[in-house]
């Protein structure tokens, strides 16, 4: 039996340094690549093999993590690793970029014999410290299969979406509710600050809440979006949630009437949360 390979991660920012410090003592160690010393020097008081080049990083390791800004960097790192990377490596795109950004570089790690995997990340700084993150994987899976044991050191959800480009598109959807849902809440901050009450107390409530119910995930418990059937089991529980979210919406921007405060994504909510729940 061979002896474990090298992983490699490019990139440690304030996610991908906590996700890269999961694999520390991963048994063929661990090659890090970043342009900051100030990133890499930790990471070499503990043993790492801090890489002068991303050609080094691919060089040594059989798996190259790459968690840079955008896909400009991106492109840019994969076209460095593809220098040197040998027949069987897989590059794990943690970056969030474009799908079509993705499917390019796949083809192009392909001509090498090279498996390249988009598998943005949710969680964020706090899930990257936990080895809590979410990953959402789109590739072979041959090139997962060969990934999966370094993700699972970080990670403790690793979903495989579909082909090249199936993961960057479902952190594309998970983060327009998260961000559709950031922006709510600057309205609900601003209904409850009118109202005289104290915001911080507010927040303390829908995060103490949330936690236990799940927050907006909670609904998603259904096979596909669109309209239910008549006799979908989760009709009447839809139904029931359709009803008291109706009655309080409108409570809601009743209230925001009567102090002048405008919330335009509650009136959308109110008008599109029965078609949204597939009623």
């Amino acid at each position: 039996m061979s002896a474990p390979q090298a992983v490699g991660f490019i990139g440690l920012g304030n996610i991908g340094g906590p996700m890269a410090r999961h694999l520390l003592d991963w048994p063929g160690g661990l090659v890090v690549r970043d342009l900051s010393e100030d990133a890499t020097a930790p990471f070499a008081q503990d043993g790492a093999t801090v890489a002068g080049s991303a050609q080094e990083v691919a060089e040594r390791a059989s798996v190259v993590s790459v968690m840079v800004l955008d896909d400009a960097q991106v492109r840019h790192v994969v076209a460095d690793l593809l220098e040197t990377a040998g027949p069987g490596t897989v590059i794990a795109v943690h970056s969030t970029i474009h799908a079509d950004t993705a499917v390019e570089l796949a083809g192009r790690a392909a001509e090498s014999g090279v498996g390249l995997l988009d598998a943005p990340v949710s969680g964020g700084f706090m899930g990257a410290h936990a080895a809590r993150i979410a990953v959402m994987v789109g590739g072979s899976e041959e090139a997962l299969e060969v990934a999966r044991g370094p993700f699972s050191r970080f990670a403790d959800l690793i979903v495989h979406c579909g082909d090249v480009g199936s993961g960057t598109r479902m952190k594309l959807a998970r983060n327009l509710m998260h961000f559709v849902a950031f922006t709510a809440a600057g309205e609900a901050m601003r209904l409850a600050g009118e109202a005289g009450l104290d915001v911080a107390d507010l927040g303390k409530v829908v995060r103490h809440s949330d936690a236990v119910t799940g927050g907006p995930g909670a609904i998603m418990v259904r096979n596909e979006a669109g309209p239910m059937g008549p006799d979908d089991p989760m009709r009447g529980p839809f139904e029931h949630t359709r009803t008291l979210g109706e009655k309080d919406l409108t409570l809601a921007l009743e209230l925001g009437s009567e102090l002048g405060v405008d919330l335009p994504l509650g009136h959308l909510a109110l008008a599109r949360l029965a078609s949204e729940l597939g009623l």
